[in-house]
């Protein structure tokens, strides 16, 4: 059987057929494309963005010898990762129903594969498959203080309204690597000048701030995102980030998690995003992924996570009540 090579919107070719469905180059980008630019000439890269997709991080084990699907393939999981995820799917019992707190109409998943076809966002180890924690970094997990209704400072960050983001163990959806939530809206903004760039989220509306052509502050100085730094090599943007808060621990990471983001503007509708992470107190080696941000029409709102975060004051009330209801049956 013949192969087809098939040019995706974003430049990626994809190899189909029997003998190499499996075995799909790397993506390969078109070089001819010319992005706009800024009146210093830098490519333009502004705009509202989103990142939502249904491909994971890492590869499912069901898939785990198959780094890419087929078209046909990837039509089926598209439509069996969205039907996974739909939550609009109310139980009859009241109690289970508030439990849920909210139903598809918040969430944000993403309704289709990257164009690659690759079964994970991670390309790099080759397994797409996050490097095992280190004993170190497994020691440092089970050491963090247990979710306790005796203290809200044990409740995670999301729940807190310190940073926005949920499954992913700390980190906020602006922090990089700006992984993809399988939850909240991954929405953005991108606003450039000669001097900076920014990168808003919607969710939490947390901002990064990318110093061009700076340095680093010094490693005392350590914030929820990160201190990034940026330049650019051809029309790729490339930040740089360090100086993680050790209370972050983005995918369990510590503090010398160092992340190296690359931006390029492919075609008028996509921004190819490859990041590079590594932690030698994390991961014994690096690893990289890599997804597209797709140009979108759909405005950000503001999330006041804190102006209707009655949910924690009513879980410590309701944990206080629950006590003295045992106090009162042992009477």
């Amino acid at each position: 059987m013949k192969s087809l090579v098939v040019w995706f919107a974003s430049g990626c070719a994809v190899l189909l057929g029997a003998s190499v469905a499996a075995q799909a180059p790397p993506s390969v980008f078109d070089t001819s494309y010319a992005p706009p630019r800024l009146e210093s000439g830098k490519p333009d890269l502004q705009g509202l963005w989103s990142n939502a997709l249904v491909t994971p991080l890492e590869r499912p084990a069901d898939l785990a010898d198959k780094e890419f699907l087929t078209e046909q393939e990837a039509r089926e999981y598209q439509a069996k990762r969205v039907a996974a995820v739909n939550r609009d799917s109310r139980p009859d019992d009241a109690a289970a129903d508030i439990l849920l707190a909210y139903n598809d109409f918040w969430w944000d998943s993403g309704t289709s594969a990257v164009r690659t076809l690759r079964t994970s966002l991670i390309v790099d180890p080759p397994n797409g498959m996050l490097p095992p924690l280190l004993p170190a970094a497994q020691a440092r997990k089970a050491a963090r203080p247990k979710r306790s209704l005796e203290d809200p400072e044990t409740f995670g960050l999301a729940e807190r309204c310190l940073m926005g983001i949920f499954g992913a163990s700390g980190g906020s959806l602006a922090s990089p690597p700006m992984i993809p939530s399988d939850i909240l809206p991954s929405l953005y903004k991108i606003v450039q000048n000669d001097t900076h760039v920014l990168i808003f989220t919607e969710w939490v509306h947390d901002a990064r701030i990318v110093r061009l052509n700076g340095m680093h502050l010094p490693s005392s100085i350590r914030s929820w995102l990160g201190d990034s730094i940026g330049h650019y090599e051809g029309d790729t943007l490339v930040v740089d980030t360090t100086n993680f808060r050790k209370d972050t621990h983005y995918l369990d990471s510590g503090e010398r998690l160092h992340v190296v983001e690359r931006f390029t503007r492919v075609d008028p509708t996509t921004l190819r995003y490859r990041v590079t992470v590594e932690d030698p107190d994390t991961w014994a080696t690096p690893w990289t992924a890599e997804w597209p941000f797709t140009a979108t029409d759909v405005a950000l709102f503001p999330v006041e996570c804190h102006e209707g975060n009655y949910s924690m004051e009513n879980m410590l009330k309701g944990a206080r009540a629950e006590e003295q209801r045992a106090q009162t049956t042992r009477r």
